[in-house]
């Protein structure tokens, strides 16, 4: 299966509103993000065990390590929690930047650092997460 697959295959498997929510927020990154790179992680670690949900990436930056080593990840993910759907915004160095600065129009979410997860799309202010999304891809587009 090629990635395209894996995504769909992974979207298909969610209970009804969250696979309805997840196609609209799926298409919505890729609005954003229109050319990106996808990628699909399964969750599993190279030895086959479960250490995250499954996350759908979007984009590519080089993240840089201390000791002079770089990586590739992606820029945007999404995955689905128990509770809803977390979408995930890497590489932002102030970790109080997207709540300070888009947690008061997101509406039902809960923002950290990263993460912002919410139950349920219609909870949210789409228009706001996109927002938040180009300021991600921006500023991790600026650190290459």
């Amino acid at each position: 299966m090629n990635t395209e697959e894996q995504i769909e295959a992974y979207i298909a498997g969610q209970p009804d509103a969250k696979r309805i929510d997840m196609t609209a927020l799926h298409r919505s990154i890729l609005e954003v993000m229109p050319a990106c790179k996808l990628w699909f992680l399964d969750g599993t670690d190279s030895e086959g065990k479960v250490v995250s949900n499954p996350n759908i990436g979007y984009g590519s930056y080089t993240i840089k390590y201390a000791d002079g080593k770089t990586r590739e990840f992606y820029q945007i993910g999404m995955s689905a929690n128990t509770t809803g759907i977390s979408v995930y915004i890497l590489g932002i160095k102030d970790k109080k930047y997207l709540a300070d600065t888009y947690g008061k129009t997101l509406g039902k979410a809960s923002v950290t650092g990263y993460c912002i997860k919410f139950k349920v799309l219609k909870d949210i202010n789409i228009d706001t997460l996109q927002a938040a999304i180009r300021y991600g891809v921006e500023a991790t587009s600026e650190q290459a």
